[in-house]
């Protein structure tokens, strides 16, 4: 069953909520950013979503800011494995 970029995030919306609060105005421009880097991955890889990992390493580099949000997801589709040793280096301070 395939399942939509809007069904996508409403699974996420628990984890983006844990690190950006409840502001609907913040939500939506988080929902904006990973829609912009779903279809950048699409094309960069020709998968409809990254993995659910590489959005957990995107949401913990972050650091909570749509600026690091930005920085997180444009690295995870430039090189998902720089982005894995941030989120690492981030979970182990």
């Amino acid at each position: 069953m395939t399942i939509g970029r809007a069904q996508r995030f409403e699974e996420r919306t628990a984890r983006v909520t844990a690190v950006f609060g409840n502001d609907m105005g913040t939500v939506q421009a988080v929902a904006d950013v990973l829609e912009l880097m779903e279809m950048a991955w699409h094309d960069c890889y020709g998968e409809v979503s990254p993995s659910e990992e590489i959005i957990d390493n995107v949401l913990v580099c972050s650091g909570g800011t749509l600026g690091g949000l930005n920085t997180a997801a444009r690295l995870a589709v430039v090189d998902r494995r720089d982005l894995a040793l941030w989120a690492s280096d981030v979970s182990n301070r």
